[in-house]
């Protein structure tokens, strides 16, 4: 195999007992060192003759006849930097994080170490077990819900199913919604109902810009990019449903409001302002006037 190629996937039957990262470099003629860095990374699977599929970190590890080493390495991947999420709070159960833009929700084939699931992993001490519970896209900047035991995980999935959580977002637009003018946005989306509410914050005449709340009361794919875009004020920075896809995408989720516990009271949690978006700041947004819920919890 070609040691200069910068992408290799392969999916390798192990046919005898040996140190997975010797047979992954016979295979790949990849130096070890680059071969360990990818396992961290977590770039590396095990499929064992009897279990489950699990990533395989450790490069010392020994497989046997019957296991197959999935290997997914791709150097432009590999070493991309890695954008660092920040612990808003720790309610041990659970954790709410601010998730940066760049960061990926969860893990893919080629590694896990440039998602929010695997940072949070490494952040506490004691090591912890992390579960999603929502996901924010790759592009989108915000307050980010993280559980850590099944039963948790569970319990607070059920809540954002059961639109039981009020999620607010700031969005820079393109157009004009003026200041304090409310929206009702509900064209169906994928042939299911869909709801958006929308509240305008502030316009800048000279760029026709607008920096407006969101709030979903359904939750769809991409349900306000597109309700925005489908309105005619796309998000700015949007590459998919945007006019023009320079600099970063203009979206953030600034509030959450949920229950818990069932019978627990409410939990009410704003973007503190140093993670605000800079561009938010640029449009003299009120800070003191704070981020107002749209949508109730029931």
């Amino acid at each position: 195999m070609n040691p200069e190629r910068k992408s290799i996937e392969l999916h390798l039957p192990v046919t005898r007992k040996s140190r997975a990262v010797d047979l992954l470099a016979e295979a790949s003629n990849l130096p070890r060192a680059r071969l360990k860095d990818a396992m961290i990374k977590g770039a590396v699977r095990l499929n064992p003759g009897r279990g489950r599929t699990r990533r395989l970190r450790r490069a010392t590890t020994e497989v046997w006849p019957g296991d197959t080493l999935h290997l997914y390495y791709d150097e432009k991947i590999l070493t991309a930097p890695v954008p660092v999420p920040t612990c808003i709070r720790d309610e041990r159960s659970f954790s709410i994080w601010f998730k940066p833009i760049g960061l990926l929700a969860q893990g893919t084939d080629f590694g896990d170490f440039c998602s929010l699931l695997r940072q949070v992993e490494l952040h506490f001490e004691q090591k912890r077990k992390v579960y999603p519970v929502h996901r924010l896209d790759r592009e989108v900047s915000g307050l980010v819900l993280v559980a850590h035991d099944p039963k948790t995980a569970g319990k607070l999935g059920r809540r954002f199913a059961e639109r039981q959580v009020a999620k607010t977002y700031l969005a820079g637009i393109q157009g004009r919604i003026a200041k304090d003018e409310e929206l009702l946005l509900d064209g169906d989306l994928d042939g299911k109902p869909a709801v958006t509410r929308c509240l305008g914050l502030r316009y800048d005449l000279e760029r026709n810009e607008s920096l407006v709340l969101a709030s979903p009361e359904t939750g769809r794919l991409h349900q306000i990019r597109r309700h925005l875009a489908g309105h005619g004020t796309p998000i700015l920075g949007d590459p998919r449903y945007g006019e023009s896809s320079k600099g970063p995408m203009r979206l953030c989720a600034v509030r959450l409001v949920f229950a818990p516990d069932q019978n627990g009271g409410v939990l009410d949690l704003i973007l503190p302002e140093q993670y605000q978006p800079e561009w938010a700041t640029t449009m003299q947004l009120p800070l003191d006037d704070g981020f107002p819920v749209l949508v109730g919890v029931d």
